[in-house]
């Protein structure tokens, strides 16, 4: 009698601490979708209030003698997105989340394909890192792959 007690005690202790963690990962892919959503809106308040203030944006470039990594800003962002043309659509798809929480920070590791009124363009992968402010969760740091092929993830 006394272990199914302890038992019982034990899930009721560990079940809030799940509830937590599944509405923090819910959090996080919810600002990831609400910036690529941002995107295809062309909204460059909704992408702007994805990340935080200073947050830092990578890509990694094929060159000839391997790859390099190219430094960009949310501000050059945001004035990209909010510059290309009504007619042309952005569309970034996510084909899955890997959401990992440890407290107030997240990474989340999402594979991609990138289209431009409905042609590919290119896929790869994205790497965020996420704090969780006094606001809310926030992008602090994305580098991505960026490739024509092979797109298996």
């Amino acid at each position: 009698m006394f272990k199914i007690q302890l038992i019982a005690i034990l899930a009721l202790f560990f079940l809030p601490i799940c509830s937590i963690a599944q509405s923090d990962k819910a959090e996080v892919q919810t600002i990831i979708e609400q910036l690529f959503e941002g995107m295809r809106a062309k909204n460059m308040e909704a992408i702007t209030n994805s990340f935080s203030a200073e947050a830092i944006m990578q890509t990694i470039a094929p060159v000839e003698s391997g790859f390099q990594v190219n430094n960009g800003s949310v501000t050059d962002f945001v004035k990209r997105i909010g510059g290309t043309p009504v007619d042309i659509k952005l569309d970034e798809r996510i084909l899955a989340y890997e959401i990992r929480i440890d407290g107030p920070m997240a990474t989340a590791w999402t594979p991609y394909e990138f289209y431009v009124n409905g042609d590919f363009s290119h896929c790869g992968v994205n790497s965020f890192q996420l704090v969780k402010f006094v606001e809310g969760w926030k992008i602090v740091y994305i580098i991505d792959t960026r490739r024509k092929e092979p797109c298996e993830n």
